[in-house]
């Protein structure tokens, strides 16, 4: 029987048939839905598996918020999951509700050469603690330690954290924050949802001003990420505030990767996942996201010879759901 793996986010849902045999990197049917169409992830599940039907082993789903005796409230959409439900929907006695970040960092062990690009080769120990950070529509972290012989995946929700500011800049941009909000994390300065935010400071306290034409194009925009890092990134009238804006997210990005390596001792590298480090890549090539990752005082030489890489494959969250079910059952 197939096992139901699927990866819940902020902005989509995939759904995917596995089956032990053919392991976590090969889904039998697959499909994917806009989050934001469905009234709760029971009416996802319910439309693939009318296209899909089957009975199921096992249900595993990587979910985008904390997952507390089997529940969870989804940061960025008016869902709350319940693994009893899914039960009663599927039809399926064993269901996994776990972090979505967890599912991506379960996935980590499992990739293959092509899955990632790597930003610094470092010196990886063997068995070392392995942190994931993921800009997306929100920030998730998560990490990984070796316990008997393999690698065990952990939740997180250190995106959630205090933005801490490590600059004059960064620091005018954590009080224009706190003029609007209680709370400043760093998914509120360093994902999708947190690069408008970037960009309005830029605009309304740094500049002063903006481009016309990025203007003009946000003023219509249903999502203002993907023309504030097309503005940064013109090839020949690149757009000053967005320029400034992404080399914000960068250091700010570089800066928490560096706090998880800390925090999690992560000598066995540092994974990038989410959908924006991929867009990126000749950005993060660059010396300015490893600068503000290694800059941490007396432990700079420690973080120099952390391997970090970027997660090429967007299925590694659905694969990892996979994988945790088979390692499970």
């Amino acid at each position: 029987m197939p096992i139901l793996a699927g990866d819940v986010g902020g902005t989509k849902t995939i759904c995917a048939l596995f089956t032990r045999e053919a392991g976590p990197h090969a889904p039998l049917a697959e499909a994917t839905y806009p989050s934001g169409q469905y009234t709760s992830l029971e009416a996802v599940v319910r439309a693939f598996l009318a296209r899909y039907p089957a009975p199921l082993e096992a249900v595993c789903f990587g979910v985008a918020g904390p997952v507390v005796a089997g529940r969870a409230a989804i940061t960025n959409l008016p869902w709350v999951i319940e693994a009893e439900q899914l039960a009663t929907t599927s039809g399926c006695a064993t269901v996994f509700l776990i972090n979505d970040l967890k599912a991506v960092a379960q996935a980590v062990p499992i990739l293959a050469p092509a899955d990632v690009a790597t930003l610094n080769m470092g010196a990886p120990v063997t068995g070392g603690s392995i942190a994931v950070i993921a800009p997306g529509t929100g920030l998730g972290e998560a990490f990984l330690t070796w316990d008997k012989g393999r690698y065990r995946a952990h939740p997180s929700e250190g995106g959630h954290a205090s933005f801490a500011p490590n600059n004059p800049t960064e620091a005018g941009l954590l009080a224009y924050m706190l003029e609007q909000h209680h709370h400043v994390s760093y998914e509120r300065v360093c994902s999708g949802l947190g690069l408008p935010n970037l960009y309005a400071y830029f605009r309304d306290r740094v500049f002063k001003q903006e481009t016309p034409l990025v203007t003009a194009q946000l003023a219509t925009a249903t999502d203002p990420t993907p023309i504030i890092v097309g503005g940064a990134l013109h090839p020949t009238a690149p757009c000053p505030v967005c320029v400034a804006t992404l080399d914000c997210f960068l250091d700010i990005l570089g800066s928490e990767a560096g706090n998880l390596a800390l925090k999690v001792l992560a000598t066995g590298g540092v994974y990038l996942g989410g959908g924006i480090p991929p867009r990126l890549l000749p950005q993060l090539r660059g010396e300015r996201f490893l600068r503000a990752m290694q800059h941490k005082g007396r432990f700079r030489q420690l973080l120099e010879q952390v391997p970090v890489h970027v997660i090429l494959n967007p299925q590694a969250g659905l694969f990892g759901a996979a994988a945790y079910a088979m390692l499970h059952l």
